[in-house]
């Protein structure tokens, strides 16, 4: 079993900015967020569980939250889960993007224009590291494992587990304010905070 969440709001994201692998910290209301994970994870009453983060300043303060509801256990950073990155385009805003490339964003699919920086990762290349943590983080023997990452990585995950496309992962959702579990037979249910 896996239980898939999305770091809390930050700052970037109140405001339009895209994140990449650049950093903002979480808001007041980020911080809310996350706590309430915790606490509808300790709901469930996990007995045995191993928290994995990205080590992004965004993701693993939102983990150490979760993990403060849960009783302070370890966490485990893994720069595979990092979120997506964008190479120039981390860190800028839409319009910041679209004035350095103009009419490049245009030209993909709205929901898949992250993977087409001219220097970030490809679709490929990112599914692939993922793919990897993914592996790694169900070899370990602990029953229950959270990962604590960013919004495209719970897309590709979830894309990875339930066999979905390349383009139907650009479309799955990514609440801030609830999180997915993933169990056996490739089966997803989001469950809110």
């Amino acid at each position: 079993m896996i239980y898939l969440c999305r770091h809390g709001q930050t700052e970037f994201n109140a405001i339009g900015r895209r994140q990449g692998q650049v950093d903002s910290n979480l808001t007041a209301m980020g911080q809310a967020q996350a706590t309430a994970m915790g606490r509808r994870l300790t709901s469930l009453n996990l007995s045995e569980f191993r928290i994995y983060a990205s080590p992004l300043g965004r993701a693993h303060h939102s983990a150490r939250l979760i993990a403060a509801e849960l009783g302070n256990p370890e966490i485990t950073l893994d720069p595979r889960l990092m979120e997506i990155g964008m190479g120039s385009w981390d860190g800028k805003t839409d319009l910041e993007i679209d004035t350095a490339h103009p009419g490049l964003r245009a030209s993909v699919p709205p929901e898949a224009w992250w993977f087409h920086s001219p220097d970030g990762e490809t679709y490929a290349i990112f599914a692939a590291r993922l793919k990897a943590a993914l592996r790694d983080i169900q070899s370990d023997p602990t029953p229950v494992k959270i990962i604590v990452a960013h919004a495209v990585v719970s897309r590709v995950i979830r894309a990875q587990w339930a066999g979905l496309t390349e383009i139907e992962s650009h479309r799955l959702p990514v609440p801030q304010d609830a999180f997915f579990a993933l169990t056996e037979g490739d089966t997803i249910t989001e469950i809110p905070a």
